[in-house]
């Protein structure tokens, strides 16, 4: 889910009027949609792929054979509050690209055999969104207004967005570039984030996964490894759906504190202003091919390798 489509209910008296409220709210973040269909055998092969999903408010999709995401464009703000930054992502089990077929039919939240969408994002972080934490707050941007596909696949989806100044207390803006790199056979997509701002001095930036994502009554699981920058989360059980699972990889050398807000685990770092700097997210589902219980996803992220250098990017 998300800022992701998902249908609003509501309770109303009157007969007429509250009913068209509700049809529009049902149709308004999905699309035209279209009956799921399968994947063709000669679409059935493993690979990334990134795709503008511009029939649904440019939605961005990548994935690859393990793991699955999506961010939102600027138009969805206007259709579906508190639409924001955060990275969504979805169950997979398949090892060829599904999110464009599946989101086309305005029915991702359900499994049509290859995976679903039940992971809500709102205005919290997803799977490795950030901000600026100042004044004991994290200050985010909106959604993304600009992109720019590098590589579409088959060996790995490259691209870049740009989100827009967003204030960050009363004096001070901010913006960012973003570049998103998720090659085949890995859960962990490499990010190279550049912020800017109209101030010089140093940013405290919250990298954060969402506490209740799948279950707002259940948090899950954290679990941080501040020395080496290995933080992983394990989420509750869906009994229809499965349990997610989250993961973020950063250089313990700016690492300035671990913490919580209302929605999100955050790891904070010291970023200079206008230097790039790199961090890994990913997440998994247990009903995928290769992560099936907590203890070998905590395993996987501990031997996930990670290249903290941006210049040569």
């Amino acid at each position: 889910m998300s800022g992701s489509g998902k249908r609003y209910a509501l309770r109303v008296k009157a007969p007429i009027a509250p009913l068209l409220l509700l049809l529009t709210l049902a149709a308004a973040p999905g699309q035209d949609s279209a009956p799921f269909r399968p994947a063709s055998p000669a679409e059935r092969q493993a690979r990334a792929a990134v795709v503008l999903g511009d029939y649904r408010y440019d939605d961005l999709l990548w994935e690859n054979d393990r793991t699955a995401h999506r961010i939102y464009g600027h138009r969805l703000e206007a259709v579906e509050p508190p639409s924001g930054s955060g990275i969504d992502a979805w169950g997979k089990s398949v090892s060829w690209p599904f999110m464009d077929r599946q989101l086309r039919t305005g029915d991702q939240h359900a499994d049509h055999g290859e995976g679903v969408d039940f992971y809500n994002v709102g205005a919290a972080r997803g799977t490795g969104g950030l901000g600026i934490w100042y004044d004991n707050k994290l200050w985010t941007s909106r959604n993304y207004v600009r992109h720019r596909i590098l590589n579409a696949g088959p060996d790995v989806a490259d691209f870049s967005v740009g989100y827009a100044p967003w204030p960050v207390g009363v004096n001070r803006q901010v913006s960012e570039t973003r570049r998103f790199t998720l090659p085949a056979g890995t859960h962990f997509t490499r990010m190279i984030s550049t912020l800017s701002s109209n101030r010089s001095e140093p940013l405290v930036v919250g990298i954060g996964i969402s506490r209740r994502p799948t279950d707002p009554t259940a948090a899950g699981t954290f679990t941080a490894d501040r020395a080496t920058g290995r933080f992983a989360w394990w989420g509750p059980t869906d009994q229809r759906h499965g349990t997610m699972a989250a993961a973020l990889l950063v250089d313990p050398a700016m690492i300035v504190d671990v913490k919580n807000d209302s929605d999100n685990h955050l790891v904070l770092l010291r970023v200079p202003p206008g230097k790039p700097f790199v961090y890994y997210a990913g997440a998994a589902w247990d009903r995928g091919a290769d992560i099936h219980t907590q203890a070998e996803w905590i395993t996987y992220v501990r031997a996930a390798r990670a290249d903290f250098t941006a210049d040569h990017d």
